[in-house]
């Protein structure tokens, strides 16, 4: 009896988008979309089957000592705050350890950094003696940003960084992520599907369907007048609270199995201006504006 023949799973496919330095760039995106394959991708945790990812001229994922000294600079802040945490470190080990990694300090100046570090973060020194278990899920976000901001970093790639928080204390890390942000001049690449948290954080944003880019805009343009009909579908699927009475375009349908995609627009299945050619065609990401958009229907006129 033979098996399931094997198949092959394209996350990401022709995503190409680049950050200014002190700029945050977010993608958001359904479950499914290839926002965290990208985060790994950035950092080096996966490999891309073909393109570069490239950071001040460094191609990422290639053996250099040019690339050694850039992981220095980039570091990433994890989903789940409690899982990116070894249990059985205490949190000045946890901190520490990029610092002694890099070979930065040495001695006492290591534990001095340390405290310095997670006084930024809003702790205390005290708490560099206990263990993760003992924190909330709130102050262990804050460890996981001391640890990063260890190895004086310019990049950080913030992956869901408060989908596992209460919203109470997701506006906390937030605030503290800007704060940070503008006291050291640092890059975020920042993945979110939460519209609300991309809106207060992002100066730019990529919109991912199914693998690539439907749409790049200025944070502020695409809230206030998004082109791709997928935008437009996630936006209305936020509560407006201003009760403003806008026409809004339900979520319908679900996100297409990634292994055997449409043919033509990813997108045509759930679109409301879906026709022939966005059922044959692919479109490509095109300027209009100050948008890039991926849509046939917005190149042609039909939105």
């Amino acid at each position: 009896m033979s098996g399931t023949p094997r198949q092959l799973l394209s996350a990401v496919s022709d995503v190409s988008f680049a950050i200014r330095r002190g700029e945050t760039f977010a993608l958001v995106g359904e479950s499914g979309s290839g926002k965290s394959t990208i985060a790994k991708i950035v950092v080096g945790l996966l490999s891309p089957g073909a393109g570069d990812v490239v950071i001040d001229g460094i191609a990422v994922g290639r053996d250099s000592a040019a690339l050694r000294a850039l992981r220095r600079r980039m570091q990433m802040i994890f989903q789940d705050p409690y899982a990116s945490l070894n249990p059985r470190m205490r949190v000045d080990r946890i901190v520490a350890e990029p610092i002694r990694a890099f070979g930065l300090l040495k001695g006492r100046q290591v534990d001095a950094r340390v405290v310095e570090l997670l006084e930024a973060v809003g702790l205390s020194a005290r708490d560099s003696q206990k263990f993760p278990h003992e924190f909330s899920g709130g102050q262990r976000q804050r460890i996981c940003i001391a640890r990063a901001l260890a190895s004086n970093p310019a990049f950080l790639v913030c992956d869901e960084p408060t989908s596992a928080l209460d919203v109470s204390v997701q506006a906390q890390i937030l605030n503290l992520m800007k704060d940070l942000q503008d006291r050291h001049g640092l890059t975020y690449l920042f993945i979110s599907h939460n519209l609300a948290v991309v809106r207060h954080m992002a100066d730019r944003i990529g919109v991912l369907y199914l693998g690539r880019l439907a749409e790049v805009a200025p944070g502020r343009t695409l809230f206030a007048a998004p082109r791709h009909p997928y935008t437009i579908m996630l936006l209305g699927a936020v509560p407006d609270l201003d009760m403003s009475g806008q026409d809004r375009v339900p979520v319908t349908g679900e996100i297409a199995n990634p292994i055997d995609p449409p043919p033509g627009c990813p997108f045509h299945p759930r679109c409301p201006l879906a026709n022939e050619r966005c059922r044959a065609e692919r479109p490509e990401l095109l300027p209009a504006g100050e948008t890039l958009v991926a849509c046939h229907a917005v190149e042609e006129g039909r939105d």
